[in-house]
């Protein structure tokens, strides 16, 4: 995922690993922390990999370097967009897929909403089931952390069938209908 979320922000424009990672944190800080230790290395491999270039920056006191995306990093981000399958349905698939779904198509984008519903709907039958069969057997601490998980998945499927209805309807996460609807591995000027 941090390669996905990596060439999406290199996408956008050029920066240094310094803004990449307030990106990271400004994008997906609330469902991921994303350390030093795990940006240079990750840099590193897209860099070897050819997805992105690594130039200097302007002559500066310490001149910093920035990293820019290629057209083979365009084509990779694209392909990782388009991919659905069930690692995005989990938590930090599905938070880094959806951060960039303005570039993503109608088609993917419902098929990861549907996926990431059925599986919030599981995770929200398994807390129901804890909670009737061994309710009475849990302290109170623990019966209110199961309410509170129960809870949280409740408002989840509601926010994610209306992001669904929205979608299917053509209208953005607001209800507006968007000025245009990206197709798949299409840029966006």
């Amino acid at each position: 995922m941090l390669e996905l979320a990596l060439l999406g922000l290199l996408r956008e424009a050029p920066v240094h690993g310094y803004e990449l990672r307030k990106q990271l944190v400004l994008r997906l800080g609330g469902l991921r922390a994303y350390s030093y230790g795990s940006l240079y290395p990750a840099l590193r491999r897209l860099t070897r990999a050819g997805l992105i270039v690594e130039e200097s920056g302007s002559p500066a006191k310490r001149a910093r370097k920035v990293y820019r995306i290629t057209a083979e990093g365009k084509e990779r981000f694209a392909d990782l967009l388009a991919q659905a399958g069930p690692e995005t349905y989990d938590d930090a698939g599905f938070g880094v897929h959806f951060a960039f779904f303005a570039r993503t198509d109608q088609a993917t984008r419902l098929r990861i909403l549907e996926g990431r519903r059925r599986r919030i709907e599981e995770r929200r039958e398994g807390l129901r089931e804890v909670l009737s069969r061994a309710g009475e057997r849990l302290d109170a601490y623990t019966l209110e952390l199961q309410r509170h998980g129960l809870d949280a998945c409740e408002r989840e499927v509601r926010w994610l069938e209306e992001l669904i209805t929205n979608e299917r309807s053509g209208r953005s996460p607001a209800g507006e209908t968007p000025l245009e609807n990206p197709r798949p591995h299409q840029d966006r000027p």
